[in-house]
């Protein structure tokens, strides 16, 4: 599984002492930068092939929690992908420093074209490391339906 453990600031607090609503999402998208950069591909290397991720839909539920000086822990599955990633879901569940589940925040998205403005396919080598990724034991297949626009 991969996660990222944080050290939280005072910005991602509110005046009610607990996290903000928006800092969770902020973190879960932190982590997957990390991920792609831990595998060896900066937002650069995207930059540079024209890719880029869009998100469709984002959802957190929140659980306990987490109150201001709180370190938190962040793990990231994949709970559902196409056959060629070309749409996919992330699952992020945020832990406090007890390791008590916080929040799930889930990602819906795909990969863009950045000259085309259009949905795109990933090449060969980085498809390769996201069939890596750790799936969630609720893993579902996308299936795409055909377009005749």
């Amino acid at each position: 599984m991969f996660q990222v453990k944080f050290k939280t600031i005072w910005a991602d607090f509110d005046p009610n002492r607990h996290m903000r609503h928006s800092a969770y999402s902020d973190y879960a998208a932190e982590v997957r930068a990390r991920f792609f950069q831990k595998h060896n591909l900066s937002l650069d290397d995207f930059a540079h092939l024209n890719i880029g991720p869009i998100l469709f839909e984002e959802h957190t539920r929140f659980i306990k929690e987490i109150i201001m000086g709180t370190d938190i822990t962040i793990d990231m599955m994949l709970s559902a992908a196409s056959k060629h990633f070309e749409r996919w879901e992330f699952t992020h569940h945020v832990y406090n420093e007890q390791g008590t589940l916080s929040a799930v925040v889930k990602v819906k998205g795909a990969w863009m074209d950045l000259k085309k403005r259009k949905l795109t396919v990933l090449p060969p080598d980085i498809l390769e490391i996201l069939k890596r990724l750790p799936k969630s034991e609720d893993f579902e297949t996308i299936i795409l339906k055909n377009r005749t626009s």
